[in-house]
């Protein structure tokens, strides 16, 4: 399909007026002891492979509110993690792989391995709010490792052995369970990971914060674009997207930034990956999923590498 140039500005005050509207499921976690442990029995729920909804159309939206965008690196397949689950695009259109749970800070841990939070909708056997929750089978099934009750992690991150994520506090875990907790100068918008984990940034209204020991300590990066959401596709290329839409590219691990376009309207996910040298940008706007290789074009994304 020929590429399409997306180029109208989006005001900022409508941004975050959708901003607000996607986080008003939010629930924060009161505060809590430096380390914690469940000793609750993990709670898992199950979605039958068949049943699934399917959204109408082949490049549609499954969800007006969604939460995460990213390729399985197994198979390269588009996933989009919504307020009504987790779904798979196929040539004819997404489709529902989950259970139809609210995927909060959806994160890609590896193939068919993934973590998130959010909230149970439906599913009576899951707990509100989830806590962290990881699936390794392509999100199919969901077990709820820690926090269930307590915390609904909107900013999440898998960076290398440890789990990042943001619920009023930073907190870190390792094995899952037990948790420590770390200061952040401000409130993270996003966390995103480079793939090997040596890398943190989180976008913050005050600006972008970069992290190097998997986010126990944060410092502010000079000179860098105020981002609402960033992602990173290796170890040194990163792509942030400002509040009014524009595309911000990053060749050496975020030290420093060039603008290379504008999405059309700005967007409600983000994620960048390097498949052979080859930069791929994902954003999902109300057009649909997008997808850029410079940041300066867009075009639909395919469903699978």
């Amino acid at each position: 399909m020929p590429q399409r140039p997306l180029g109208r500005r989006l005001a900022i005050a409508t941004l975050i007026a959708s901003t607000l509207s996607i986080s008003a499921c939010a629930s924060r976690a009161p505060d809590a002891t430096a380390t914690t442990a469940t000793t609750a029995p993990a709670t898992t729920a199950t979605t039958a492979t068949g049943t699934a909804d399917h959204a109408e159309g082949a490049h549609a939206l499954p969800s007006t509110h969604v939460h995460g965008v990213g390729r399985d690196p197994g198979d390269g397949a588009l996933l989009v993690a919504t307020h009504d689950g987790l779904y798979r695009y196929q040539a004819d259109g997404p489709r529902r792989v989950s259970p139809p749970i609210d995927l909060m800070g959806f994160t890609i841990a590896g193939p068919v391995h993934y973590y998130a939070s959010g909230h149970p909708n439906t599913v009576m056997d899951l707990p509100q709010p989830l806590g962290l929750a990881e699936s390794r089978d392509g999100g199919r099934t969901w077990t709820v490792l820690s926090r269930g009750g307590t915390s609904d992690f909107h900013a999440l991150a898998k960076a290398g052995d440890t789990v990042v994520a943001f619920d009023g506090q930073l907190r870190r875990t390792v094995d899952g369970r037990a948790w420590s907790v770390a200061a952040i100068p401000a409130e993270p918008r996003v966390l995103a990971s480079s793939p090997a984990g040596r890398n943190l940034l989180a976008t913050t209204e005050t600006g972008l914060l970069a992290s190097t020991d998997r986010g126990a300590t944060w410092t502010l990066v000079p000179g860098a674009p105020l981002l609402l959401l960033v992602a990173w596709a290796d170890e040194q290329t990163a792509v942030g997207v400002a509040p009014d839409g524009t595309v911000a590219i990053s060749r050496d691990a975020a030290k420093t930034w060039r603008t290379s376009g504008r999405t059309e309207p700005a967007p409600q996910a983000l994620s960048a990956s390097m498949s052979a040298g080859q930069l791929e940008i994902l954003v999902v706007t109300e057009h649909g999923v997008l997808s850029s290789t410079d940041g300066a074009s867009f075009t639909t994304a395919a469903p699978q590498l």
